[in-house]
């Protein structure tokens, strides 16, 4: 999330919200934003009901947590990228500007 909060006037330049949702609940949430120094970037909450939102995109574990995933999803509510990686990879914004530029 800090690699997004750093980009984040470039991903506003191309139209785009930048948005974390974990299962955690909200203090939680704001907790961790907290000591990432994550201060623009919005962090949801998908707590209750308990990865609701994470299973309609697909990203939801079976016992109960979320992957680790970016999805791009454009104005009409289409999921035009998805990418699911390994918690300990940072993937790179440079791939995600790319891809948002294709969508133009």
């Amino acid at each position: 999330m800090p690699a997004y909060e750093a980009d984040l006037a470039r991903f506003e330049a191309v139209d785009t919200q930048v948005l974390g949702i974990t299962v955690d609940s909200v203090d939680s949430n704001a907790a961790w934003a907290e000591s990432m120094r994550v201060e623009n970037v919005p962090i949801l909450s998908d707590y209750w009901p308990h990865g609701q939102v994470s299973q309609a995109y697909g990203v939801l574990r079976e016992h109960g947590m979320t992957e680790r995933a970016i999805l791009i999803v454009d104005k009409q509510g289409i999921i035009r990228y998805i990418d699911v990686h390994a918690f300990d990879a940072l993937p790179d914004n440079e791939e995600l500007f790319q891809v948002l530029e294709g969508l133009k």
